[in-house]
């Protein structure tokens, strides 16, 4: 059985830079070790029969320079693709891009690990007001996903109870584990303390749809 705070405190969380030719962007990146081969790990992110029962539905041509959709969420090309190593795609939302890049490291033969970047331009005044949780609440869900479609046995929660569980007490506890998280990432990338709590607590207020203090 998956215990859900058990698989936030799996999950590793950076916050550093990256110089695009646009100039300095922020880069949120999770990592986390699964129980898979990297084969497997490899076609539960990109086969288009297999990511609904994880992440989202998804439709468009899963190939090098093809154009996805995330049903009710992002949309994006494919920019580079080393199978079963890494592959990078644009993510455009709410008329904005950004990019994902996800990489993939056997650990040994029934163990790899799962990195993401999410590299974006994020202004100054919404940096302050969430920081990295922004984007980085929504990964933890998705890692959450990934590791229950992955246990095998029905545990966790899959994408048909993740509208109810999020509602959940232990959902709204996930959420604010993983903002307090990224916050204290956040302090460690260089972010005043109290600017980074402050912009965790409004990032859980966010997601949980509650007042932020």
């Amino acid at each position: 059985m998956i215990d859900a705070i058990e698989q936030i405190n799996a999950v590793q969380r950076h916050v550093g830079s990256r110089t695009l030719e646009a100039g300095e962007a922020r880069v949120s990146t999770l990592s986390q070790t699964y129980d898979a081969t990297i084969e497997d790990l490899w076609d539960a992110c990109t086969n288009a029969e297999r990511i609904p029962r994880w992440f989202l539905p998804i439709s468009g041509d899963l190939r090098l320079h093809g154009r996805y959709q995330l049903e009710g969420n992002a949309s994006g090309t494919i920019e580079s693709c080393d199978p079963p190593h890494r592959f990078t795609a644009t993510w455009e939302f709410a008329g904005e891009v950004s990019w994902i890049e996800v990489r993939l490291t056997p650990v040994d033969n029934e163990r790899t690990r799962f990195e993401l970047d999410h590299i974006a331009h994020v202004d100054q005044d919404r940096w302050a007001q969430f920081g990295p949780g922004a984007v980085g609440v929504g990964w933890d869900l998705g890692l959450l996903g990934l590791a229950s479609y992955l246990a095998g046995d029905g545990s966790g929660v899959s994408p048909e109870q993740s509208v109810e569980w999020s509602a959940s007490d232990e959902g709204r506890r996930f959420t604010e584990l993983s903002s307090e998280l990224w916050g204290q990432a956040s302090i460690a990338a260089g972010t005043d303390a109290d600017e980074a709590k402050a912009a965790a607590e409004r990032t859980t207020a966010f997601y949980t749809g509650t007042p932020a203090p």
